[in-house]
């Protein structure tokens, strides 16, 4: 009961918060202007509105969905609160697929660059499947994870170093930070899918989550299939922290954050935690959306770099919370 009322309010939240998001913006409208785009979808605040601000909103709530989920998945698999989209390498290596794509002149065809993305991410969800399968520890598993995203951003940075055109470099630092500016409802299905793909993944890896929290032998000898669950885990993490990064560029710290807002809610529990989660997740990068575009900048502010200037404080706020309740 507790667990639905959660996800309700958090529903609830989120419509309003999109609500918002589509009604104020950088550019101010008159109320006849409102009343305008609602009875004539053809007219120019009818554009701004349906056309611009709901897509960038919709597209913000999907990518913050998809990293919140893949945040809450790892933490759960790996039985560790600091691991995120990052900590493995999977949002490193989109990123070095964006970033290759974007030098080669790719991009100038749609959905190029996000399949150069995707396919990174694809890259490194294969690569820790299989060294899952010989690394028993999740330590272990985590230590991989940090050289492949090292070895990952060493060749994004090396790729931006050689980029023979300023203009291509400049993408590149523009994906890198991370936005959901200009966003259409192409880039909303192209995004939605495998994220939905992620979600029925990381539901079926459930059971294995809740008892690897028991820990790696409880978990051995309760006649579920851990390896199977264990790789479905790491598969929804990849796919969702993939296609977040191929819509969105690389937005830190709501993945690792997400799970600790609603993880007292669940009492801890990560099959529970999954949904509130990519619920909470996806209402963050709303309201972050929303606040990078209504700060008053000469230039608007790149979400990843909006999302790392909030989130920083805010996971330092609950991690010296989490202390001292250990401490007690």
């Amino acid at each position: 009961m507790r667990e639905r009322s959660l996800n309700v309010g958090l529903g609830l939240a989120i419509l309003a918060a999109l609500a918002v998001a589509v009604l104020f913006g950088e550019s101010e409208l008159a109320w006849s202007q409102y009343a305008e785009a609602v009875g004539d979808l053809s007219s120019g605040p009818a554009e701004v509105l349906w056309q611009v601000r709901a897509p960038r909103a919709v597209c913000a709530l999907v990518v913050g969905a998809a990293l919140g989920l893949a945040g809450a998945v790892l933490q759960g698999l790996l039985r560790n609160p600091l691991a995120d989209p990052g900590v493995l390498g999977v949002s490193a290596t989109a990123a070095l697929g964006a970033a290759l794509a974007i030098v080669l002149g790719l991009a100038v065809f749609p959905g190029a660059v996000e399949i150069a993305a995707l396919a990174g991410a694809a890259v490194a969800g294969v690569l820790l499947v299989a060294a899952a399968t010989r690394l028993r520890t999740p330590e272990a598993l985590i230590l991989f994870g940090v050289a492949l995203s090292s070895f990952a951003g060493a060749l994004t940075a090396l790729i931006f170093n050689l980029s023979p055109s300023p203009i291509a470099s400049a993408e590149v630092m523009s994906w890198l930070l991370g936005s959901v500016q200009n966003r259409s409802w192409f880039d909303v299905a192209w995004v939605a899918p495998p994220v939905l793909a992620a979600g029925v993944l990381a539901a079926m890896a459930a059971p294995g989550l809740r008892m690897l929290a028991l820990g790696e032998e409880t978990a051995a000898t309760s006649g579920l299939a851990m390896g199977r669950l264990k790789m479905m885990a790491l598969l929804a993490a990849a796919i969702a922290a993939g296609a977040a990064v191929a819509v969105a560029g690389v937005i830190g710290f709501v993945g690792l954050a997400a799970p600790h807002l609603v993880r007292r809610a669940v009492r801890g529990d990560p099959r529970r935690l999954l949904l509130p989660s990519a619920l909470v997740g996806g209402l963050v990068l709303v309201v972050a959306d929303l606040l990078a575009r209504i700060t008053p900048t000469d230039q608007e502010l790149k979400l990843g770099v909006f999302t790392a200037l909030i989130g920083a404080p805010l996971f330092a706020l609950i991690a010296w919370r989490a202390a001292r309740e250990w401490r007690l």
